[in-house]
Parts: structure tokens; sequence; C-alpha cells
């Protein structure tokens, strides 16, 4: 490990994220609001942070392998943490610091769990803000980063394959490892204005508009109101919200791949989008019939329940209703949707589709192994051959997810009274970065103690960066390198 050099990126980081704190500042002075200095006084902590870590470690030693394992982790928990400055500080949100990071870095995980209440009455700023941390985050901000940091001497490969979600990271879109971040932030920004378009007009203001685009193609879920985007009350605003939460639950590599091509067909072709759509229709299905079997759970159980599992299961989180009090068997089939998540390298959250299909067809073939023991049979996606290391960690993977899981469960229910049903869907939510619980945490999670709320952001960085990118900073064998 290079301290020097990793000080030394983590401060050129910081430093970029400041600037992201003017821009709530525009959005100040355009309603007249007071919220200016607060926006003013976090950027200049910051910026100072970020330029004591930067300036004293100048120079020296390159990125090498490993170093982006600590930059990410770091960058991360200190973003959150910066983040939480502007919603610590602002008069109109009254929240600890405790809870003002638990928000920040729920917007940058994209998890969308909060602990406000009374959306609607806060300055635009703030709101706005909260929707922007959360489209940094949607796509990762180190990666758009990556695309300055060559102008700076410094290499982006290590960061890029530390932050990338998915189980194969070695694949690049271009050539140069800028070039691919520049390209997946092009199609990022490309999405988020046609969303917010798509959003003005359905029927929604500029504002609302512009921020609910921010988190739907974040997969993020937070809203400007309490009510999300069940306050709009307009089936043609949630038509849009299924449309791009699906397209952001699918790998933006695919996407790339189909713009670049002008070839359609690819996304047919593609086995994870096709288990991804199969598993969306199914789980839409089952929703929609168990309301309509259950009269008077819903006014409205089609369009409900079909947005609710697109929302749920693409760990995006925005709601319509109060899905918690559906019948009984509904949130808790919602909730273990969100497990499997979307596709690797899409902003979802969860385990991700192409693990579950990989882990769906080893099971598969150690039946026929059982049936025919001396055969040989690969294992394949497509007309590819899947590597066995790729396997093994797609394994490794699933089990440390379930461990951790339960683990933190356990944790929870040891250090606090809470109810099963509280901790179970509270871990859960935060560890797929999902957003909505049941029990206590459905609306928001306010009344949690400070053990349990920073235990939830740990599984918020867990999740978004899947595990073994954080868990391996703890092990001895990386400190020894």
């Amino acid at each position: 490990m290079h301290l020097p050099v990793i000080l030394r990126v983590t401060g050129i980081l910081l430093a970029l994220f400041s600037l992201a704190l003017l821009v709530p500042v525009i959005v100040a002075m355009i309603y007249g609001e007071d919220t200016i200095e607060t926006f003013v006084t976090a950027f200049a902590i910051t910026a100072l942070s970020g330029l004591a870590l930067w300036i004293p470690n100048r120079g020296g030693q390159d990125l090498r392998a490993g170093d982006g394992f600590m930059i990410t982790a770091l960058f991360y928990v200190g973003l959150g943490l910066f983040g939480a400055l502007p919603i610590y500080l602002a008069e109109s949100t009254a929240l600890s610091f405790t809870d003002a990071a638990f928000e920040s870095l729920s917007g940058l995980t994209t998890t969308g769990a909060t602990v406000i209440s009374g959306l609607d009455g806060l300055p635009k700023s703030i709101l706005f803000y909260r929707q922007l941390l959360q489209w940094y985050g949607g796509m990762g901000i180190i990666v758009l980063a990556i695309a300055i940091l060559p102008m700076l001497g410094i290499g982006g490969m290590q960061l890029y394959r530390a932050e990338s979600p998915g189980p194969v990271k070695d694949t690049k879109l271009t050539p140069r490892i800028a070039e691919t971040a520049k390209a997946l932030w092009y199609l990022y920004l490309g999405l988020t204005v046609a969303c917010a378009l798509s959003y003005w007009l359905a029927g929604m203001d500029v504002f609302d508009a512009i921020c609910h685009s921010f988190s739907t193609v974040a997969i993020g879920g937070f809203s400007t109101h309490d009510a999300s985007i069940g306050h709009f009350d307009s089936a043609a605003i949630e038509s849009v919200a299924i449309v791009f939460m699906v397209i952001s639950g699918i790998n933006f590599a695919l996407h790339f791949m189909v713009w670049n091509r002008r070839n359609p067909l690819l996304y047919a072709r593609d086995m994870e989008v096709r288990m991804y759509l199969l598993a969306l229709a199914v789980v839409a299905v089952v929703i929609c019939a168990i309301l309509i079997h259950n009269p008077g759970s819903d006014p409205s159980p089609i369009r409900h329940g079909l947005f609710q599992a697109v929302s749920i299961t693409t760990t995006t989180g925005y709601t319509t209703r109060d899905f918690a009090h559906w019948p009984s068997v509904a949130p808790i089939l919602l909730l273990f949707a969100a497990f499997a998540g979307g596709c690797a390298g899409s902003t979802a959250g969860g385990i991700k589709m192409i693990r579950v299909l990989l882990i769906f067809r080893q099971c598969m073939r150690e039946i026929r192994r059982l049936i025919h023991p001396n055969g040989v049979f690969p294992l394949k996606l497509g007309n590819r051959k899947v590597p066995d290391r790729v396997v093994d960690a797609v394994w490794s993977f699933f089990s440390a997810y379930v461990i951790i899981f339960l683990t933190m469960v356990c944790l929870v229910l040891a250090i606090t009274e809470l109810d099963f049903k509280t901790a179970f869907s509270a871990v859960a939510a935060c560890l797929n970065n999902l957003g909505p619980g049941l029990g206590e945490v459905a609306s928001t999670y306010q009344s949690l103690p400070d053990p349990v709320t920073w235990l939830l952001m740990f599984a918020m960085l867990l999740g978004r960066l899947e595990i073994f990118t954080l868990i391996v900073l703890f092990t001895p064998a990386f400190w020894r390198r």
C-alpha cells in the first residue's frame, strides 16, 4: 500500500466533489432561499480538506494495483461524511450529524433510505442536493473522475475495477479507461435528459422533472415529496418512471454497444437481459394477482402492483402506495425480489441477475453430474464458456452476501428492541441499496438509534461496493503487501 498516492488521489477526488456543492447555490438563488451560506460553507470545508490531502503528497509514486480498493473505500466514506455537511448545517432539516451522514451516504450509494420527513416543506436547494447526490452516485462519481485523472498524471484502471459493479470487471468499452468513463457518462447524461423531458411532458413541473430524472436513472428512489411518485397520482408519470427504471437496470455497457452498433437486437440476445425482464414480468404478475385476489387491498391493483414490482425489484424504491400494508406475502415477495436486483454494470443494487443466472446454471450442472457422474458439462452463457474462476467468484460473493446479511440482522436485533420484520427489512433494504423497508422503517429510518444507523450505513457501502472491495481492507494480507 502506498499511503502518499492514496491520500493524493483521495484529496483530488474530494476537491473535485466540493465543486458539486456549489450547484445547489444556483437553485437557492433562483428560488430566493437562505441556504446559500450553508452550501458555500460546506464547499469551503470540503475543498480545503481535499487540498490538505492533495498538496503535501504531490508527485511521487504512481497508483498501483490494490491501491484502488483503499481509495474507493476512503472516497465513499469521505464523500458520505463531507456530503452530509449541507444537510447537517441547514436549519430546515434539524438533523444530528449521524442522521445527516445517513442521508448523504444513502444518496451517494443510491439506496434511497431517508431519515427526513416533511420533504414538501424543505428548501428546494436542499431537495435538489439530495437528488444530485444520487445522480453522482448512480454511475459512480469515481468513474467520472477517471476521465479527469489522466490529465493529472494518474491512471484510473485500478479505480474502475474497484468501483464498477458486476462479477467480471476487466471489460472495457473503449481501448482507454478514460474513454470508457466518458462513454458511460455521455450515455448516462443522455438518459437523464430524456427522462427529465419525459417527466415534464407527462405533467411534472421543471424542478420535479429534473430532480426525479436524477434519482430514476440512478435507480436511487429519493423524491422531492413525502408521498414519492404517489404524490402526483398520475398514470402517465408512473409509466415514464417504469420505462426508465427498466432501462437503467440494464447493463450500461450493453446500452453502449446497442447505441454504437445501432442494433437493438443485442438486447434480445443477452441472456442476462432476458432473465431480468422475465423476473420483472413474473414478479409483476404475481403481485397484481395477489392484490386482485384480495379485494380492498388496493383500489388500482394492476397499476400500483406493476409499478411497485418494477420499482422494488430494480431496487429503485419509489412508492405510489404503502406496500408494507398490502397482504403479507406481497411485501415479503417484493423484498426478496430486490435481492436479485438489476443487471451487472447497471445502476441497480442487489446481487445482480447475472450472478443469479450463473448460480442457477451451476445448480443444474450439479444435478446433471449426479445423473451422469462421468459426464463433462461446461458452464456456458450463450455460446461462451464461463471460466471456473468466475463461477468460484460468484459463489464466494453469494456466500459472503448471505453471511453478512444474516450477521447484520442478528446484530441489529442484539443491540435494539426492534421487531424481526423491521430489522430484517432494514438490513435487506440497505444492503441491496433499495431504500424503503417494512415495519418501523416503511417510510423513514429516523426512529432508529445511532448504533443501528451507522451499521446500516456500513451495509449501504457493502452493497454499493459489492462486498469484497470493502471486505478486503479488513484482511491482514492486504496490509502486509
